[in-house]
């Protein structure tokens, strides 16, 4: 069975609306101590990476992006590749090299 990829929880994230304020998102996701600095310096250099855009309409960011940003920044989203089985083990046992002709 392969597993769902995930998405990024935190219950700050959750709680938000579909679209919120940067000092929203920065709130929930740094907390209220470090809000101001991450929305002024480190948000915009996440833009750069792919952190979504406030939405013109709106004039806020959509959550779902946010947590889907987060998911692949954290690589849970890249999914985990399961291996089959090769066969049994026989760890008693050399394997005798042919001969070259």
């Amino acid at each position: 069975m392969i597993p769902e990829p995930r998405t990024v929880t935190n219950a700050a994230l959750d709680r938000l609306p579909l679209f919120a304020t940067d000092l929203e998102i920065a709130t929930a996701i740094v907390g209220r101590a470090r809000a101001d600095f991450w929305r002024e310096a480190i948000m915009p250099t996440l833009e750069k990476s792919g952190f979504p855009c406030i939405d013109p309409l709106h004039k806020a960011r959509p959550v779902a992006l946010v947590k889907q940003f987060y998911a692949a920044y954290f690589g849970i989203t890249a999914g985990i590749a399961l291996a089959k089985p090769d066969g049994e083990e026989r760890l008693g046992q050399w394997r005798k090299r042919k001969s070259r002709t």
